[in-house]
C-alpha cells in the first residue's frame, strides 16, 4: 500500500505551528500539551480539506489522544504515527505534518519528532488500519527518504516525494 493511497494532499502541513520552543522536553505536562497541539493541528488539516465535519473534530481529536495515552506513537528515528479509528469516517484518511526543529513527543528513542503521520480509519476496518500503519513504518524505514522528507518546505515537494516513495 502506497502512502498516497490514504494521505490527503490538501491536508499536508509542511511546517507545523507548534514549535520546539513551545515545549519543554523535561516537563511531562508541557510535552503532553505539545502532543495535543500537534494532534489538533493534524486533525484540523483533515477537517479543512473536507474530510471531517466540524462537529466531529473534538471527538476525533480525543480518540487520537486516548490512543496516545495507551503508549506513545513516537516510534523513533524522528517519526510519530498518531492514529485512531472513528465512526465518523467511511474510509481511511491521513495527513502528514513536519516539525522542522523537531518536537518532544515521548518517542521510544527519546529523540524529538520531525515527521508526523496521522491516520484515522473506520471502526469496522481494523485490517486496513493495520496495513496503513505497516505502510508508514516500511516507508519511513528508508533513512534517505526520511531525510529528503524532512528537507521539504512545501506541500508540493512533500507530495512529489510521496508519489515517488517506495510502495508495497
Amino acid at each position: 500500500m502506497r502512502l498516497t493511497t490514504f494521505l490527503v494532499r490538501d491536508a499536508i502541513i509542511p511546517a507545523l505551528a507548534t514549535a520546539a520552543a513551545d515545549v519543554a522536553p523535561g516537563d511531562p505536562a508541557a510535552v503532553a500539551a505539545g502532543k495535543e497541539r500537534v494532534i489538533r493541528e493534524l486533525v484540523g488539516g483533515l477537517h479543512r480539506a473536507g474530510y471531517f465535519a466540524a462537529a466531529d473534530l473534538e471527538d476525533i481529536t480525543r480518540a487520537v489522544l486516548r490512543r496516545e495515552q495507551l503508549g506513545t506513537t513516537g516510534i523513533g528515528r524522528h517519526i510519530a504515527i498518531p492514529h485512531s479509528r472513528h465512526a465518523s469516517v467511511d474510509r481511511l484518511v491521513g495527513t502528514l505534518g513536519l516539525a522542522p526543529g523537531g518536537l518532544p513527543f515521548d518517542s521510544l528513542d527519546g529523540e524529538p519528532v520531525g515527521v508526523f503521520v496521522l491516520l484515522v480509519s473506520p471502526q469496522d476496518q481494523p485490517g486496513l488500519h493495520l496495513r496503513a500503519l505497516e505502510a508508514v513504518v516500511r516507508t519511513m524505514r528508508n533513512e534517505e527518504f526520511v531525510q529528503q522528507l524532512r528537507a521539504c518546505t512545501t506541500r508540493d515537494q512533500i507530495w512529489d516525494l510521496l508519489e515517488n516513495a517506495p510502495g508495497w
